[in-house]
Formats: structure tokens, C-alpha cells, sequence
């Protein structure tokens, strides 16, 4: 029997009168996003703490636990311990199931879960899915979220079967877990290793970085844009057997951007991180294997996190490079982080247009609407904003306040850690394990941000208002430049 405190706290949670969770009812898709990752990281951090089994030696500490179950499931990559010693075989995979399930989405899992048992999906659950009904209304969002899960799974699967292959004629049957992990890692883009240097050792093995190359680029290119280039190709095989004259749908703009802006970055950056690293990262290489690893530094830049080289003996122009392409990132609704590609394109074409005298942006025989526009000046000036701070920060928490050292590392250091963190990439200069408490914690803020979206991370945590009705004060204008 309820005492009447016990009923009001249970009516004050569920709404009262048999209307369960209303509280949950009533978060918006944002909240929902970003709390079910701060609910894995949780979770993973509890779990680094007090499962048994994961660690060779004493276990980490609590910052240092949030730290390293942030990276995973943020699928960043920054560490402060090294996977391959100080993990386990068991706290490896309990790594990498933190990736795998951040890499996806814990929506997306929620999702696909509730399809497989055969039931509906709500509207709410619908909305917190990847949002394509507005950019590509042939796509079914319920068949979407099921290729997720295939497109993934299916790739990660090859992918350790090439890396396997590639490493197997040295590890043997030991390359089998190697494999599936840094399949799994790269379709991520986690840049998580169980290698001490990363990939290093396979800088001259051409099978492993293609393999890798092509994991992260597929995982980083989004799901709307693979949805929409497997049902172009099933479209073209069903009308070449039926002997038709059926048109083939187009790619919309939105898959078309990315593709294009894509090889844009990889081509251009494999170009100037093969001059910058020519006699200096890469000396001593085959010409062919230093055209591959600029290639590989174009891609992992992109939020992947790999290295084959020490970023922090590279040269200044290849780390400045870097720092531009990590805040770029890959593309929405994929596994990668920064800006995205698309936010990047908009704002270019919206400049090229103002300097030819237009006032709005065109591609492609179309028109990109004001309110998206809108939309990618807001998330650059915000992403710029946060980066900036946090920069500044590290200049504070990492010299002291009571003190007016020089940091032992560089300003372009904390500026990569920062980029690095807040894209989700995973590249360091050689400060992560260097950093203090509160500069820790400060990355932690970065990883966690930088993963939900800047955006969605504010939509999430505004207040909502109260208006009667629209409400637009008059204009006055103010000088520009």
C-alpha cells in the first residue's frame, strides 16, 4: 500500500493517473540523443572501474575512467594509458564494444531492436532515427535504420578478413583479433590501436592501409549517402534484367556534396602531406609507399585517428593541415565528428556566390535554402567559439595559475589536442598523457560535445520559453567590415 508521500513522488514521475513516464515522454529527440550517450559513458565508466579482468596491472582511476570510456564511445581515440599494455585481451574488447556501440548510436540500436522483435516504430523513435525525410523522401527511414546494421556489420566483417589476410603472414593465427579490432576501429573512426604506434609498422604493407583507408572513408561518408548509392546500384541491376528503359534515381544534393567535397579534401591533403613529409616523415620510403601514406594522413586526419608517423616530429605545415581537415570532419549521420563536409561546402559556396555578387548559394542546378545556410554559419561560429575557449583554457590548466611558465609544449600543441578532441579524431602531438586533471576533463568536455553535435548539444539543454505569438522588433543596421 502507497504512503501519500510515495504516491505523490510515483504521480510526480509518471504523470499520475496511469499515464507511465511521462517524463521520459516528454524529451525532445536532442535530449534523447545526447542523454543515451552520456548514459553509455556511465556506464562504461563504472565498468573500467569495477569489472575484473580488464587491466595487466593496478586499475585506472576515476577521471582517468571517464577519460578512456569517453574516448571509446565518443570514438575519438585519445588515451592517456596504452591499449596494447595496459589492457587486457577482455578490457580490449570491452573497448571495443563501447566503440561499436558509439559508432552506431545508441538510438540506432534502441531502433533497430524494436524493428527485429517485429514491432512498430513511434513517431518520437522515428525522429530521434536518422532525420531524411526532409533531404531524401524516397528513402524509408525503417529500412535506413535496418541497412545501418547490415552496411556495418558487413564491412567490418570484410574489412577483418583483408587485415587478417595482411597481417597473417607475420602474427599467424594471432592476427585474427588485431584484425577485428582495428576493422571495427577504423569503420568507426575511433582510431583506437592495440598496436603501441598505432600503425606504424604497416606504413610499407599497401593491404592494411587500403583496408583501413577504405573503412574509414565508407564509415565516415554517412549512411543516407551509402543508403542512397546501394539502391542506385540494386536499381541498375533490376533494370538490367528486366531489359528496361526505367530511370535510375539521382543522387540528391546532399549525397552529391559529400561525395564531391570528399575527394576534394582527400586529394588535396594527400598532395600536401606528401610535400611536407617528403624528406622528412617519409624519408627513406619507396615513392609509392610515400604517396600511400600522405593518402592515409589525408583520410585519418578525418576524424580517423590512425598515424603512421609521430605527429609530433611532422612538420608544422602537415599539423596546421591537419588541425584544418580534423575540424572539417566527415559527413552527418555518419561515425565521423567535426563540422562535417557538407558545413564546410555550404559556407564555401555561399562565399563564392557573395564574391560574384549573388546572395544565395547554388549548385548543381539548385538552390541550398536560407535556413540551412543559416544553419552552417551557426554550427561554425559555435564550433569556432568552443574551440577557441578551450584552447585558451589549455593555456591556463596547463601552466598553472599561480605560475607564468611557457608550457612545455607548444600553442599548436593544445591547439591539435583541442581540434583533435572536439573533432573526434584521435591524433595527438604527444600531450594527452601529459595533461592535468582539469585538463583532462576538459578533453572529456571536448570528446563528449564534439560527438553529439554542437548543435544538438544546445538543442538539448535550451530552456524552453513561453510565447504568445511571433515577435519581431524593428530593423536598424550596423556597419560589416
Amino acid at each position: 500500500m502507497y504512503s501519500p508521500v510515495l504516491r505523490r513522488l510515483t504521480d510526480r514521475w509518471t504523470g499520475g493517473r496511469g499515464r507511465r513516464a511521462t517524463w521520459w515522454r516528454r524529451r525532445t529527440a536532442p535530449q534523447l540523443f545526447v542523454g543515451s550517450f552520456l548514459v553509455l559513458i556511465l556506464v562504461g565508466t563504472v565498468g573500467l572501474r569495477v569489472l575484473p579482468g580488464l587491466y595487466t596491472g593496478d586499475a585506472l582511476g576515476w577521471v582517468d575512467a571517464l577519460f578512456t570510456a569517453t574516448s571509446a564511445v565518443c570514438v575519438t581515440g585519445l588515451i592517456v594509458v596504452d591499449t596494447a599494455t595496459y589492457f587486457t585481451p577482455l578490457g580490449q574488447g570491452f573497448l571495443l564494444l563501447l566503440i561499436q556501440i558509439g559508432g552506431l548510436g545508441m538510438i540506432t540500436f534502441t531502433t533497430v531492436i524494436i524493428l527485429m522483435l517485429g514491432r512498430r516504430i513511434s513517431l518520437r523513435q522515428e525522429s530521434a532515427a536518422p532525420n531524411v525525410s526532409d533531404i531524401a523522401p524516397h528513402i524509408n527511414v525503417r529500412r535506413l535504420t535496418r541497412d545501418i546494421l547490415l552496411f556495418t556489420f558487413s564491412l567490418e566483417f570484410a574489412g577483418a578478413t583483408l587485415l587478417f589476410l595482411g597481417w597473417a603472414p607475420q602474427m599467424g593465427a594471432d592476427a585474427v583479433w588485431p584484425a577485428l579490432f582495428h576493422a571495427v576501429s577504423a569503420f568507426c573512426n575511433a582510431g583506437f590501436s592495440i598496436f603501441s604506434d598505432s600503425l606504424v609498422g604497416a606504413r610499407t604493407q599497401p593491404l592494411i592501409l587500403l583496408t583501413v583507408m577504405t573503412l574509414v572513408v565508407v564509415g565516415g561518408i554517412g549512411f543516407l549517402t551509402m543508403e542512397e548509392l546501394w539502391l542506385r546500384r540494386a536499381h541498375r541491376r533490376r533494370r538490367s534484367r528486366r531489359q528496361t528503359d526505367e530511370l535510375v534515381p539521382r543522387l540528391t544534393l546532399h549525397s552529391r556534396l559529400v561525395i564531391a567535397t570528399t575527394a576534394v579534401l582527400l586529394i588535396g591533403g594527400c598532395l600536401f602531406f606528401t610535400f611536407y613529409e617528403w624528406r622528412l616523415s617519409f624519408d627513406g620510403l619507396p615513392i609509392w609507399a610515400r604517396i600511400m601514406n600522405g593518402m592515409f594522413m589525408s583520410v585519418t586526419a578525418r576524424t580517423a585517428g590512425f598515424n603512421t608517423i609521430d605527429y609530433a616530429a611532422a612538420a608544422e605545415g602537415s599539423n596546421f593541415l591537419t588541425i584544418l581537415l580534423m575540424f572539417i570532419g566527415g559527413s552527418p549521420g555518419s561515425t565521423a565528428g567535426g563540422v562535417k563536409v557538407t558545413t564546410f561546402a555550404v559556407i564555401g559556396l555561399l562565399a563564392w556566390s557573395r564574391y560574384r555578387g549573388g546572395t544565395a548559394a547554388h549548385v548543381a542546378g539548385r538552390t541550398i535554402p536560407e535556413e540551412t545556410i543559416q544553419r552552417a554559419i551557426g554550427l561554425f561560429v559555435l564550433a569556432f567559439g568552443v574551440i577557441t575557449l578551450a584552447i585558451f583554457l589549455f593555456t591556463t590548466t596547463e601552466t598553472g595559475l599561480d605560475r607564468h611558465l611557457v608550457a612545455d609544449a607548444g600553442i599548436l600543441s593544445y591547439m591539435f589536442e583541442a581540434v583533435s578532441a572536439f573533432g573526434t579524431v584521435g591524433l595527438s602531438m604527444g600531450v594527452t598523457p601529459e595533461l592535468s586533471k582539469a585538463g583532462r576533463i576538459l578533453t572529456i568536455v571536448l570528446m563528449y560535445v564534439g560527438r553529439v553535435g554542437v548543435l544538438t548539444f544546445v538543442a538539448a539543454i535550451a530552456l524552453r520559453t513561453r510565447r504568445s505569438g511571433p515577435l519581431r522588433y524593428a530593423h536598424e543596421d550596423v556597419v560589416i567590415g
